[in-house]
């Protein structure tokens, strides 16, 4: 560990720990990326993340925070300091009687659900895998797929974030409404989310059922019934079959019934599956009958020829089984758009460019299957729409997911062919991209797509990290920053002086790491190594601080530094830390400076 950052350690808060390591490998649940931070910390407390934010602004480190990676992108890589809440992830209330539960962010999905379990609750809905921490689901808009739910987040009641300056603010529909609807999509821009109340319903199981169909005839039912017969409905798409696998799923008081085991659920079929793939890398023209091959053998070769069913808990029949190591496109368009979107790919995919009519070619291109099909309706949820909620804001939502599989984490020929004209396609129908998977929009293209709402986020997330503490290249990539400028032409310079913590990317290279395949290394900036440019960015942000505070003669760091923290308390009702002060006043400046409910602490 660096000395200097040692020794600031032992001086905040002494009798608080700082649990960190400096040499951990860091890297996305697919290990598309790998990245090492300069510490890995595991915090298990309150007191512990406020010291940590508190140390990070003293050392002017950039903080991520990741759950279980299950981004693919570069969205949680950063040679600074790498954030984990694992060991942050009681239940801390329940109520059966009203099914109100908070909870410690860090908590993961499967854990949360088994802990309701224990008391006759669950969560409503679900998406493909429950690996994620509940505060990652919240930070990216993860969904399941049902025409009677929106965004998973869509439960959420309250959210509780540690803020840059050290403090902690609670927001809700009600109080602080501008944060909780940043927040409920933070992108991880914010601050540190410790803590969540949310809606849980008594637990119930589901009844599904799963067939093969030709493509024809679910295009045909698109607008009477395929989607709200059932509460649950999800659809596997194989382009080169024109086929589609539908799977739609009820609560039920049945008696459990297993699923069977399929094809690539045995040991045999996965590894057969992963070997045609891997072997589809070299040779890609088998992969239309890698296909008709393990899908005939998983789902049946004649439609509804197979039927699957079976009856489960909800917080295991609502998932499914990734597989393998995966690139991830899902894009969010109008649910009455896709037989389009759905006609023009299979026409590009299978060699009719007159009906696709998408600008790029296909020849020698072969894809993976399945597209993932899926819907949500945030229409009918009754709390604030998230700033940066990628649904229709006026109906259901198609979510259409061009997923790629890297077999043996080796990357598919076909990925930037096929992404380009896919990416293509979306934007012309009017679609935004999922903010946890792959795409490559750029921030003038995200700032047209979502308007107002977005220069409200950004505003939100400036108020509440003016340093920038909690940004890195994907946000200066994707977001028009301070300092940064829609046509991308901005000087690095002007950015660091306006978001000084900012972590930059200084190269990506091929990991060399055993085993690594062709994951890439994220290595950043760096900037707290070099002295110059450590004297360049405190300058410019004393410069800032003495901009902000009208002419003081100390910056705002050094006030904060001169003044004592207050004793922390347990975060759990009824002796929460957490202020219910308006958020404007607890988002300005350090925590020290004028805050008139904390003026004490001064004053003491």
């Amino acid at each position: 560990m660096d000395p200097a950052v040692l020794r600031e350690a032992t001086r905040i808060d002494p009798a608080v720990p700082f649990r960190a390591s400096s040499d951990h490998l860091h890297h996305t649940w697919a290990q598309t990326f790998f990245s090492r931070p300069e510490l890995y910390v595991r915090p298990r407390s309150i007191d512990e993340i406020r010291k940590l934010v508190t140390l990070a602004r003293h050392c002017r480190r950039r903080l991520v925070t990741v759950g279980s990676g299950h981004s693919p992108s570069d969205l949680t890589c950063t040679s600074s300091w790498l954030v984990n809440l694992d060991d942050f992830n009681r239940v801390l209330e329940v109520s059966p009687e009203t099914g109100v539960v908070t909870i410690e962010a860090g908590i993961r999905l499967r854990d949360l659900g088994a802990r309701l379990e224990e008391h006759g609750l669950t969560l409503s809905n679900l998406g493909s895998i429950d690996s994620q921490s509940v505060a990652g689901v919240i930070s990216t808009g993860t969904h399941g797929s049902s025409l009677q739910h929106g965004l998973i987040s869509e439960c959420i009641l309250s959210l509780t974030l540690m803020l840059a300056n050290g403090q902690l603010v609670r927001c809700s529909a009600t109080n602080n409404p501008s944060l909780f609807r940043a927040a409920l999509i933070s992108l991880g821009a914010l601050g540190i989310i410790v803590e969540i109340t949310l809606q849980a319903e008594p637990t119930f199981k589901v009844a599904w059922r799963q067939t093969r169909r030709q493509l024809s005839s679910v295009l045909n039912e698109w607008t009477s019934g395929l989607w709200t017969s059932h509460e649950f409905v999800r659809v596997w798409w194989m382009p080169y079959e024109k086929s589609a696998v539908v799977w739609h799923a009820d609560k039920t008081d049945l008696p459990l019934r297993p699923p069977p085991r399929l094809f690539y659920g045995e040991t045999l079929g996965y590894h057969v599956y992963h070997n045609l793939l891997a072997l589809a890398n070299y040779f890609p023209r088998i992969l239309p009958w890698v296909e008709w091959l393990v899908f005939g053998l998983q789902y049946g070769f004649k439609a509804e020829a197979t039927v699957t069913e079976a009856v489960e808990p909800a917080r295991s029949g609502l998932l499914m089984n990734c597989l393998y190591s995966q690139f991830v496109n899902e894009w969010a368009l109008p649910l009455e758009k896709g037989p389009e979107a759905i006609t023009r790919l299979s026409a590009w995919l299978n060699g009719d460019p007159a009906t696709a009519r998408i600008p790029f070619s296909a020849d020698g291109l072969y894809v993976h299957c399945p597209i993932e099909v899926r819907v949500s309706d945030s229409t009918r949820n009754q709390t604030p729409r998230p700033f940066l909620d990628p649904t229709s804001p006026n109906g259901p939502t198609l979510y259409l997911n061009a997923t790629l599989y890297r077999p043996y984490l080796r990357d598919p020929p076909c990925k930037d062919q096929y992404y380009e004209a896919f990416e293509w396609l979306m934007r012309d129908l009017g679609a935004r991209p999922h903010w946890a998977k792959n795409f490559l929009s750029t921030r003038a293209e995200l700032k047209h797509l979502y308007g107002p709402d977005m220069d409200e986020w950004l505003k939100v997330r400036q108020d509440v990290d003016p340093d920038g503490m909690f940004l890195g290249e994907w946000h200066y990539r994707t977001l028009v920053l301070p300092g940064t400028s829609s046509d991308e032409s901005d000087p690095s310079s002007t950015v660091m002086a306006a978001l000084p913590l900012l972590e930059r990317e200084k190269t990506r290279r091929k990991a060399d790491v055993r085993g690594a395949g062709d994951g890439m290394e994220w290595i950043g900036d760096r900037r707290w190594e070099t002295k110059e440019e450590l004297g360049d960015q405190a300058a410019a942000h004393a410069a800032a601080a003495a901009a902000a505070s009208a002419g003081a003669s100390v910056s705002a760091l050094e006030k904060e530094k001169s003044h004592p923290w207050p004793e922390a308390s347990s975060l759990s009702p009824p002796t929460t830390a957490t202020s219910e002060e308006s958020f404007d006043l607890l988002a300005s400046g350090e925590a020290s400076i004028v805050l008139p409910e904390y003026d004490s602490w001064v004053k003491e």
